[in-house]
């Protein structure tokens, strides 16, 4: 029990389980002990449990209950999870505690359609002493976004040693235990995978030697054991490397890599001819692959990759400050099985330029190394991003007469929007628009550009004319259609 609230620590997936069943809004708490920012989660935590006396607050130690933390890919703590009618409603990572609140509040507001919503959901939940509480966090994190940081303290050396255990041997797993006494269920659990892939490994007890097992959390940013690597990047831990094993992907990473196989020659035979993709299939994949000039099959999304090598791979086209597309080959498991063969090539992520193949993460990062990379994208006629202020003029002088505004000329969706479009209408001048609902950019950054804080905003050869009084002024006085055709 911590604070003056009723925080429980959870025990178990059963607890867990059962809790769910009730319907009773429940919320989860993943935290680690090396972490401050969940220290600081953790007091709002319990501040927001007396707040809700009918939902259940429950902590969840990432680390002890890693079967609980996969199965909801806990991957960065604090972490919070949010359940009600025994269904998963709403997730957030990082310390964010007005967040916190808010989602709380949502999930725990009126527990029956008769009960009035505790006041304390209608806004800030929890009152001043929270609020205040909050308000020195931000100060002292200066963001939200603690808990995606490099947590401090890791020293140099640490890092070093860290990284050349993780490069000690292709295939690396730091377990509890050793391969021929496991101390936990999952870390035998990978064990097993790995003979059965019949891959050479080398192991780490992370129980005898604390320093690594705790910086390892930090830096790799993931919060359980036991931890596999392949060539130095993170796959993950037991759930992810039974998914990997069963569907087959385990054993096309180890292949892609190069790991020797114990007791068979590395020979060719291994691809079969493309067999029988259906002409659906195959069309759809070559439309997939054209559907961008740089196109990426990964796993995950470029702001939530789900393996180490896709995020690499994501990273990297960041650098090179290239548009590129991406597909995410666990949303479609025809996508994933029909593009290996269809590509000949096994595993993910796949990188494609303007329809051909360059390969997976090895070669993208060993391209970026030498150079490559940034030829190929120039022969295939791929330009860096426009900067925002370049777009933005590219756009005010898209049109002699251009309008920015909310909607469309045909459904605007502001009433001064309403009343430009009609003034040009009425005067029949022609005009370009471009609705500033549908770009965060461009809305924030013409505000800047054209040191004009409201919307709409009417520009004339790239001049900025005003706003909606201004070109109301301009026709009640008989000079909008001068003013616009100078």
């Amino acid at each position: 029990m911590g604070g003056g609230g009723s925080v429980k620590d959870l025990k178990s997936k059963g607890e867990l389980d059962s809790l769910k069943q009730s319907g009773e809004p429940v919320i989860l708490h993943f935290w680690a002990s090396w972490c401050e920012a969940s220290k600081h989660m953790d007091q709002v935590f319990s501040h927001l449990s007396t707040d809700f006396p009918n939902s259940h607050f429950l902590r969840v130690e990432a680390e002890e209950q890693p079967q609980i933390s996969e199965e909801y890919s806990v991957s960065a703590v604090p972490f919070f999870l949010f359940f009600k009618d025994g269904k998963v409603v709403d997730k957030l990572e990082g310390a964010d505690p007005s967040s916190l609140a808010n989602k709380v509040a949502k999930v725990a507001g009126s527990i029956s359609p008769g009960e009035a919503a505790a006041p304390a959901s209608l806004g800030m939940a929890a009152g001043p002493t929270v609020l205040e509480m909050v308000q020195d966090l931000a100060k002292e994190n200066g963001s939200s976004k603690v808990a995606n940081q490099v947590q401090p303290g890791l020293s140099d050396t640490l890092k070093k040693r860290l990284q050349q255990l993780i490069d000690s041997h292709p295939v690396m797993l730091f377990m509890k235990g050793s391969p021929e006494e496991p101390k936990c269920g999952f870390s035998r659990k990978v064990v097993d995978i790995l003979k059965d892939e019949k891959v050479k490994f080398g192991t780490f007890d992370i129980l005898l030697d604390n320093e690594v097992r705790e910086g390892l959390k930090k830096y790799s940013n993931w919060p359980t054991f036991p931890q596999l690597y392949c060539k130095g990047e993170l796959l993950g831990g037991s759930d992810i490397a039974i998914a990997m094993h069963e569907s087959g992907e385990l054993k096309d990473v180890f292949k892609d890599h190069g790991v020797d196989i114990i007791g068979t020659e590395q020979g060719g035979g291994g691809i079969s001819e493309p067999s029988g993709l259906s002409t659906n299939l195959a069309s759809r994949l070559q439309s997939l692959i054209n559907s961008s000039p740089v196109m990426l099959f990964m796993k995950g999304k470029p702001d939530e990759p789900k393996c180490g090598f896709s995020h690499k791979v994501v990273e990297i086209l960041k650098q090179e400050e290239v548009d590129f597309g991406t597909f995410d080959v666990l949303s479609d498991d025809e996508v994933r099985q029909g593009l290996k063969v269809f590509s000949n090539w096994s595993s993910y992520p796949q990188l494609y330029i303007k329809g051909e193949l360059i390969g997976g993460s090895d070669i993208v990062l060993e391209m970026q190394k030498s150079g490559e990379l940034k030829k190929v994208l120039a022969e295939k006629g791929i330009v860096k991003k426009e900067n925002l202020e370049d777009r933005l003029k590219k756009l005010i002088s898209s049109s002699p007469v251009m309008l920015f505004m909310k909607g469309t000329p045909d459904a605007p969706r502001c009433g001064f929007s309403s009343k430009v479009v009609n003034a040009l209408r009425e005067e029949s001048v022609s005009f370009g628009t471009f609705d500033i609902l549908s770009d965060e950019e461009v809305r924030q950054g013409l505000k800047t550009f054209s040191n004009w804080p409201t919307f709409p905003q009417l520009y004339y050869k790239g001049e900025l004319i005003g706003g909606c009084d201004i070109v109301l002024e301009l026709k009640n006085n008989g000079e909008l259609k001068a003013t616009l055709s100078e």
